[in-house]
């Protein structure tokens, strides 16, 4: 019975008291080790797994996640599946293939519904939603999903991981172009969204990176910083979608130290960068284009322009390699603003059309249209640049029919792009 009420408590106490959620595993493993394994005990192996990854070691805790996954058939329950897949699977996600693990959460959802226990069935819905969109599935499938689980969340009034849903689906509705907020924003969600440190993370990242995908500096610093503020006392569980926060907040911190020269953001994008690269050595598959890109944005930062060069192409031969549609496209993109930077309009205009063409893959078409806009009529070039770019980029985008689809013919255009150079 203690056990039991102790499986209980962990996952509770992993959001709403994260400093608390160890001493609780390993009242389950020392009752484990001294009275023998119990259909509870996978779950403290597991988050022990979780921990120990969290706080670095990848490897040694892909072996506790292994231990819990065995122990599940072991001791002759599954209830406790739902549970060790949600938080295993987080785990198998920095060490395997990042679209092989995007089933093991349809399987965790499954299993959790099995024996009733809707809290992981749901917690296994939103990591899912998350890997969707992280290993670039087509975004239109992505939003489809995503409404699905709205309406689960809703249907069992679970407000918290609706809450978290929704600041997701926004940011898909902005990148494919619907730009609308989700609707029926209750009380409830808005007292959730300033007092729910998990939420308020999910919600400032969100933010973050719409904001920096849109180009929009002063409130892509904004919510970098409310971020930033909110980290210290979330789950103490390693998630995908921590590295994936890590990466697009070192892009943006870059971003920010080449705007404003503060020291503080370039030591915050080289923080991210150290964490990508030790993560590219437990999976080169999943993080080894991201450690590039942040190679290349550092490089960039320094003004070591041909080091830049180098980590600009990497990135985007690796994203290409492990079928990372949508960071193969923001790879194209940051170098043609690096090309820009160097005021070479031919591989500027070259990359903002590759990343064009990429985005529209992704089904990012509101991205594709805001891309358009910002080349053509911003002030991102230089002065003297501005106007043979942007007749360029006329051109050729106006020959592609552009419209609010973002539908276009063909890719005849980047031949004849290849042809005038």
């Amino acid at each position: 019975m203690a056990m039991k009420f102790l499986g209980k408590l962990e996952t509770g106490m992993s959001q709403m008291m994260p400093e608390s959620a160890p001493r609780v595993m390993q009242r389950i493993i020392q009752l484990s080790l001294l009275h023998g394994m119990s259909p509870v005990s996978p779950i403290g192996f597991v988050h022990l797994g979780s921990y120990t990854a969290k706080l670095g070691d990848i490897s040694e805790g892909y072996h506790y996640e292994k231990l819990a996954r065995s122990l599940i058939d072991k001791v002759g329950s599954r209830e406790s599946a739902g549970e060790v897949i949600a938080f295993g699977a987080s785990i198998r996600s920095y060490v395997e293939p990042l679209q092989a693990t995007l089933e093991y959460h349809n399987e965790g959802y499954a299993a959790a519904m099995a024996s009733g226990d809707v809290i992981q069935a749901a917690l296994n819905i939103v990591i899912g939603n998350g890997l969707f969109f992280f290993a670039g599935v087509n975004l239109q499938t992505t939003r489809d999903k995503c409404a699905e689980s709205i309406n689960f969340m809703h249907e069992r009034k679970m407000l918290i991981f609706m809450t978290q849903l929704k600041c997701f689906q926004h940011s898909v509705f902005k990148l494919i172009g619907i730009d609308e907020k989700p609707k029926d924003v209750s009380a409830e969600e808005e007292k959730i969204l300033t007092t729910n440190k998990s939420v308020m993370r999910t919600y400032n990242y969100q933010k973050a990176y719409t904001s920096f995908m849109f180009r929009l500096y002063d409130d892509s610093k904004d919510y970098a910083e409310k971020y930033l503020d909110c980290i210290g006392n979330t789950w103490p569980n390693l998630f995908a979608a921590h590295a994936f926060q890590a990466f697009h907040m070192g892009l943006i911190s870059f971003w920010l130290a080449r705007k404003s020269r503060e020291q503080r953001w370039y030591e915050r994008g080289e923080r991210s960068k150290l964490a990508l690269k030790k993560w590219a050595e437990s999976s080169k598959w999943t993080f080894e284009n991201k450690w590039y890109l942040l190679e290349a944005e550092e490089s960039y930062c320094n003004n070591n322009f041909e080091v830049a060069k180098l980590f600009y192409e990497k990135a985007i031969s690796s994203a290409k390699e492990h079928k990372f549609v949508h960071e193969e496209a923001l790879a194209y993109e940051l170098a043609g603003y690096f090309y820009v930077e160097l005021r070479d309009t031919d591989k500027a205009m070259e990359y903002f059309l590759l990343a064009h063409e990429k985005y529209h893959e992704w089904g990012a078409f509101g991205k594709c249209d805001s891309l358009f806009k910002n080349i053509s009529q911003s002030d991102v070039l230089p002065q003297e640049a501005r106007g043979s770019l942007s007749s360029e980029l006329t051109i050729i985008w106006s020959r592609r029919s552009f419209c609010k689809t973002c539908k276009f013919a063909g890719k005849k255009d980047m031949t004849g792009l290849k042809e005038r150079k």
